[in-house]
C-alpha cells in the first residue's frame, strides 16, 4: 500500500465551485462600488467647476463667467488655461471617471445677472460596464441637482426664461 498525499479531484472541484460562488456574490458589489465612486467624483468635479467659475467671475471675468453660451466644454478649457481646474477636468474631451462634463453660461443682460451651469452625464448608463446611473447638474447658486440617467430630460432653470439647451442624450439645461 502506497501512502499518497494530496487532494482528490472531487476536493479540487468543490474548492473551485466555492470560489465561483464567492466571485458571483462579490463582483456585482465591486461594480456597484465603482459606479458609486464615479458618481462621487462627478459631484466633486462639478463643485470644483462651480468654485472655479466663481473665482473667474470675481477676478478675470469682469462680472461674467467663463465659457460659451452654448452647452460645450469651453468653460472647462478656459478655466484650465487659467489654472483654476486641473488638466483632466479641463482637457479637450472633458471626460473624467466615466462622466462627460459640459457647461454653459448666460451673460448679464438688462436686469439679469450673469449665470452659469454645468452638467455631468455618465458615459454608459446600463449593463456591466455602466459608469453611473444618475446625471448631475450645478447652477450659479451652487445647489447640486441629479436625475436618473434614463434619457429623460434634466431641466435646470435660471431665472424665469424658458430657453432650453439640450445635450445629445436628452439632458437639458434651461435658462
Amino acid at each position: 500500500m502506497k501512502n499518497q498525499k494530496g487532494f482528490s479531484l472531487i476536493e479540487l472541484l468543490i474548492v473551485v465551485v466555492i470560489i465561483g460562488i464567492i466571485a458571483a456574490i462579490a463582483i456585482p458589489n465591486l461594480l456597484a462600488a465603482r459606479r458609486s465612486a464615479n458618481e462621487g467624483s462627478a459631484i466633486s468635479s462639478l463643485r470644483t467647476y462651480h468654485g472655479a467659475q466663481m473665482t473667474y467671475q470675481a477676478t478675470t471675468g469682469a462680472g461674467n463667467y467663463a465659457g460659451a453660451t452654448t452647452v460645450n466644454n469651453t468653460a472647462f478649457t478656459a478655466l484650465n488655461a487659467l489654472g483654476l481646474i486641473d488638466s483632466v477636468l479641463g482637457g479637450a474631451s472633458t471626460t473624467k471617471s466615466g462622466y462627460v462634463f459640459t457647461g454653459t453660461k448666460w451673460d448679464a443682460g438688462t436686469g439679469t445677472p450673469a449665470s452659469f451651469g454645468g452638467l455631468a452625464v455618465p458615459v454608459t448608463t446600463t449593463g456591466v460596464t455602466a459608469t453611473g446611473t444618475r446625471n448631475f447638474g450645478i447652477l450659479t447658486e451652487g445647489v447640486m441637482y441629479s436625475s436618473p440617467a434614463t434619457g429623460t430630460a434634466m431641466t435646470l432653470t435660471v431665472g424665469s426664461a424658458t430657453t432650453a439647451v439640450t445635450q445629445a442624450n436628452g439632458t437639458a439645461l434651461s435658462n
